[in-house]
């Protein structure tokens, strides 16, 4: 059984819901409900906190076949869909078969413009899911609690939604700065309606999230004392270690910060976590169960969150008929779409002569030579929908799963620690973070026979793709290593050539859609579009 969550008792239909989003950050419920209606309970609260986290896991809450956004494909509005898309088909770990699919060729290739209809998408299911935050804020200030008479521990109770409200606006505004860079910005305190919101720096926006973060550190649940799903501090300090290794992309060469990168990887590391004895069991359909290495989730169940995106979308687009669907737990499914660049698979030729059992592939033809061949290159079958006891996942129809997705697990955070060491980070040890590769590596051989005596750069970027991969991070990876558009660091169809090419520089931001551009008067495109 899954685990009881936060969107399954409440079952997703949060009782106040939103107008389906366009580009605007200031949108206002447009239905019939009222929201002193639907925030006049603490159970009215709790649903429209549901919504909040709903907006990852779901394309609408009015079921599935319907979309909050406009102007996409209810099955790709997901935000999982959108957003393993852009940080996959991107980069030397995946390339997609659905050739005929708009916007499709572009990622494989790295050929999008400002009218890319995915990248669009994934910028809208962003923004959608801050409005959402925002006006839950507007509803749960002391004020209104008192108006509606909701004191005492009932009141105590909201104030802690709040808290995860913000969060979750903090890691979508992340999501804009990391892949858009420069997005329009509002809080719950700004006017609804009365002008288009302004555009924000990245530099900013990395001031901004960095500030919400450090205060909610202090506020949240202590760590494992949420609901699960849920944030808690941990997912706030999981976020900053994330945000301070990157630090050089967001604010420019010279502002690292390296050192903070290490303080907090390091408060996750002693936060009680550890990791999943059977790196496999991570990725089943009963991840949701003792497991002690996942920090927050995006959960997903086949029968309450039925959408085509999610974990439902990443598991189906990974298997082709031959492969026997059943043996995934999607015996009705099976969609053939995505599968590895030969790259993929070369990184676990680490020539130590031992058997790495994180490479989970499948096929017997690593190399490309039609993108539109599901069957040329190795599928990857890191993500089924089958229970460690191998009984199939959650399902209303042999296709949705029931596998949670981890944002945020104890691997990445020894990575981090070990990376922004080597970057020169002060308050860690190379010690240290050689035996935080090697819990990694004895986990994947099973012993010692993997282990390592030192560590480089570049051993750390190999050893994140062999732990973290297709787990949305190899363009954010590539990006910070200076790898992403150049033309020294090539793999197959990169640029749109078999052997691949370098591209323009500029595309290591993704640009602002064109059709926001067209909305909102203060907004200047990236440079490049």
């Amino acid at each position: 059984m899954k685990r009881t969550t936060i969107l399954m008792k409440t079952g997703l239909l949060a009782a106040w819901m939103f107008a389906a989003c366009s580009q605007n950050l200031d949108l206002v419920p447009t239905n019939d409900i009222t929201a002193d209606m639907a925030f006049s309970t603490p159970e009215g609260y709790k649903s429209a906190l549901a919504k909040v986290y709903g907006s990852f896991a779901t394309t609408s809450g009015r079921g599935p076949g319907e979309s909050d956004l406009g102007g996409i494909d209810a099955g790709t509005s997901d935000f999982l869909r959108l957003y393993w898309n852009a940080q996959e088909l991107t980069t030397d770990e995946a390339i997609c078969a659905w050739l005929g699919d708009p916007g499709i060729p572009d990622l494989n290739y790295m050929s999008w413009n400002s009218s890319h209809i995915m990248l669009r998408g994934l910028y809208t299911r962003s923004i959608y899911q801050i409005t959402v935050a925002n006006e839950f804020l507007r509803e749960s200030t002391d004020e209104k609690l008192n108006q509606r008479g909701i004191s005492g521990s009932e009141a105590q109770e909201i104030a802690h939604y709040r808290l995860e409200a913000r969060f979750l606006r903090a890691f979508q505004y992340w999501v804009l700065m990391d892949l858009f860079g420069n997005p329009p910005f509002i809080t719950e305190t700004d006017g609804i309606g009365k002008v288009p919101p302004r555009q924000i720096t990245r530099a900013e926006l990395f001031g901004y999230v960095e500030s919400e973060l450090l205060d909610l550190e202090t506020q949240l649940t202590d760590p494992h004392q949420n609901e699960y799903g849920r944030a808690d501090k941990a997912a706030a300090w999981a976020l900053l270690a994330r945000m301070y290794l990157n630090a050089e992309t967001y604010l420019g060469t010279g502002n690292g910060k390296y050192t903070e990168a290490i303080t907090y990887a390091t408060k996750v590391i002693d936060a009680g976590y550890s990791l999943m004895e059977n790196y496999r069991h991570l990725f089943l359909a009963d991840n949701d169960q003792n497991n002690p290495e996942v920090i927050l989730s995006i959960n997903y169940d086949g029968i309450q969150t039925q959408n085509n995106g999610g974990t439902t979308f990443l598991i189906n687009s990974s298997v082709h008929s031959s492969m026997g669907p059943a043996s995934f737990g999607i015996p009705n499914g099976g969609w053939g779409g995505n599968r590895s660049r030969s790259t993929l698979p070369l990184a676990f030729d680490d020539h130590s002569g031992a058997t790495d059992t994180r490479a989970m592939f499948m096929g017997d033809q690593p190399d490309i030579e039609d993108p539109s061949l599901f069957t040329q290159g190795l599928a990857v079958a890191k993500f089924r929908n089958v229970t460690s006891s191998g009984e199939n996942g959650r399902s209303v129809n042999g296709v949705f799963c029931s596998t949670d997705f981890p944002l945020f697990r104890l691997a990445e955070q020894y990575l981090i620690y070990a990376e922004a060491v080597l970057r020169g980070g002060n308050g860690g040890s190379t010690a240290q973070a050689i035996a935080y590769i090697n819990r990694l590596r004895e986990r994947a051989y099973g012993n010692t026979s993997g282990n390592v005596t030192s560590i480089s750069l570049d051993g750390i970027l190999n050893e994140r793709s062999r732990e973290l991969y297709w787990e949305a991070f190899r363009r954010t990876d590539l990006i910070r290593y200076g790898r992403f558009t150049s033309g020294d660091y090539l793999w197959p169809f990169k640029g749109g050539v078999a052997n691949g090419a370098g591209v323009e520089s500029y595309r290591t931001l993704f640009p602002i859609p064109a059709a926001d551009l067209i909305a909102n008067p203060n907004l200047t495109q990236n440079t490049g579009y």
